[in-house]
Formats: structure tokens, C-alpha cells, sequence
């Protein structure tokens, strides 16, 4: 390579480097401070409220699944959280307990064995992963957003390995040429 092509390329490379870098630049900034709260949301119990541990592990001993809901509901009832839909059960055998996660992020911990009422808390973690990840609007916007910031981050990736290296590329051949 010539050092008129390397002058060239170098240059062509920093046009990418730059206008793909403004193009993801404020993307970037949403996922890095999401993922920074959410790397964090094990220790922070706003982002997402401790787990706690139930009585018992043995699944022979626990309430049923109709049980649990509709205790659960009761506890949300009872605090008059508006009911908006049950997501999921996430059920912790080996710490005895079951999480009942609703839409719109709340959640209510219950021991398995005895159904008894651990906590009742919003999940904020649950809506800043919607924005981490651009689910938030839909998940074909999802896709599109990931690939986006996927695509974005490996061009910048190689394009400033380029502006790194090529200089140090055109220093060798000035000394030397051959």
C-alpha cells in the first residue's frame, strides 16, 4: 500500500468514524446509563426489591399456582394497586419463594410453603430494561434499534482501529520506503 491509498483510506475512514459516531452517539449514551442502573439493580432495592427466602424448597410442601394468584391480587387489592394483568410467576425453588410479576412492573413476593406476603414493590429495573433495549416502543423497533447500535459500534469499532493504526501504518513507510 502506497502512502497516497493510505492517506486516502485514512481519510475515508474518518468521515465514517465521525458520521457514524454522531449518528449513534445519543443511543449510545441511553444504553450505557441503562445499563449502568441495571448492572446495579440487585443492589439498589428501588431499581428492584431484594429477594427474600421462603420456608421450604420442597415443592411438595407449597401452595398451588391458583393459590399464589390469588393471593397475590388480594395483597395488590389491598393496597389499592389498580390490577393490570399478570406477566409472570417466577418461582425460586431454592430459595422458597415465588415472585408474581405483573404489567406495568409490580411485584409481589410470597413464601411457597405458607403463602404468606414478603413484599409488595414496584419493579423499576423491569421499564429501564424497555429502554435499554428500545422495547419500550415496540419490538420491531427493538430490532431495529439493537442492529442499529450493533452495526454502529462494530464500524466504530474498526474504523477507529484504522485512524489508530494507519498513522503509525504511514510513519513505517515514510521511514522506510521501498
Amino acid at each position: 500500500m502506497n502512502l497516497q491509498t493510505l492517506t486516502t483510506s485514512l481519510r475515508q475512514f474518518r468521515n465514517w468514524h465521525k458520521w457514524v459516531g454522531i449518528s449513534v452517539a445519543f443511543f449510545m449514551l441511553i444504553t450505557a446509563a441503562t445499563g449502568l442502573l441495571l448492572g446495579w439493580k440487585k443492589n439498589i432495592d428501588l431499581l428492584q426489591p431484594p429477594t427474600r427466602t421462603g420456608t421450604t424448597s420442597d415443592l411438595r410442601k407449597w401452595i398451588s399456582f391458583e393459590s399464589v394468584v390469588v393471593r397475590a391480587n388480594h395483597a395488590l387489592d389491598s393496597l389499592a394497586i389498580p390490577l393490570t394483568g399478570l406477566e409472570k410467576l417466577d418461582v425460586r425453588t431454592d430459595k422458597g419463594i415465588i415472585k408474581i410479576i405483573y404489567l406495568h412492573h409490580w411485584e409481589v413476593q410470597m413464601d411457597g410453603q405458607s403463602g404468606k406476603i414478603f413484599s409488595v414493590a414496584k419493579r423499576h429495573a423491569d421499564w429501564i430494561e424497555h429502554i435499554h433495549d428500545g422495547s419500550i416502543i415496540s419490538d420491531g423497533f427493538k430490532l431495529l434499534y439493537t442492529n442499529y447500535l450493533g452495526w454502529g459500534l462494530l464500524i466504530l469499532s474498526l474504523t477507529g482501529f484504522w485512524l489508530w493504526y494507519g498513522p503509525r501504518r504511514m510513519r513505517q513507510i515514510k521511514k522506510n520506503p521501498s
